[in-house]
């Protein structure tokens, strides 16, 4: 692992209210700052979520890019003294999210439910452990993990359903050991 891998791990995603309209500007002027005092060490990514939505106009469907969160900005940086003072005197930004003066970190599963990055989710069982199914089609339903997947984020594992054992395919996040 380089340096930066290792600072990197140190960096979490944390909100910035911006005045509403001003997320791009905001972005382009926070990532101008970090190249400009060279804080890419500190500072590693700034992110307005975006998602794809239809539009219907003159009865012709139209794809947009609309932004989740209107008047909120996503840094992905290691809190510091100076980094908290770029990102807060950025032109356009009123404040970060989080009581008084005191930023917040957004949690893993917070930042995995937003989209802004994947980040992989621990799994806490092995080939051959008992899990039950607690989300989607199969949930309370009880298998035995047969495979592991890990660059896919899943798990095989053999489900009994009508008097026969069936193989499922699972997220991770599907399954819970018990």
């Amino acid at each position: 692992m380089s340096d930066k891998d290792v600072q990197n791990v140190d960096a979490k995603w944390y909100v910035i209210h911006t005045y509403s309209g001003y997320e791009n500007k905001v972005k382009a002027n926070l990532e101008k700052t970090i190249q400009n005092r060279n804080l890419d060490d500190i500072i590693f990514e700034v992110a307005v979520p975006l998602e794809e939505q239809i539009e219907i106009k003159n009865g012709k469907k139209k794809a947009v890019q609309r932004k989740i969160f209107p008047g909120y900005v996503l840094v992905k940086m290691i809190m510091t003294d100076e980094s908290w003072y770029i990102v807060r005197n950025t032109r356009g930004v009123t404040g970060f999210v989080g009581p008084g003066s005191k930023p917040i970190p957004l949690t893993d599963d917070e930042v995995r439910m937003m989209g802004v990055e994947d980040i992989p989710i621990k799994l806490d069982a092995d080939v051959g452990d008992n899990v039950r199914v607690i989300s989607g089609p199969l949930e309370n339903f009880i298998g035995v993990i047969e495979e592991i997947i890990p660059d896919k984020q899943k798990v095989r594992v053999s489900v009994s359903m009508f008097g026969r054992d069936t193989p499922v395919e699972l997220q991770y996040d599907q399954i819970q050991k018990i």
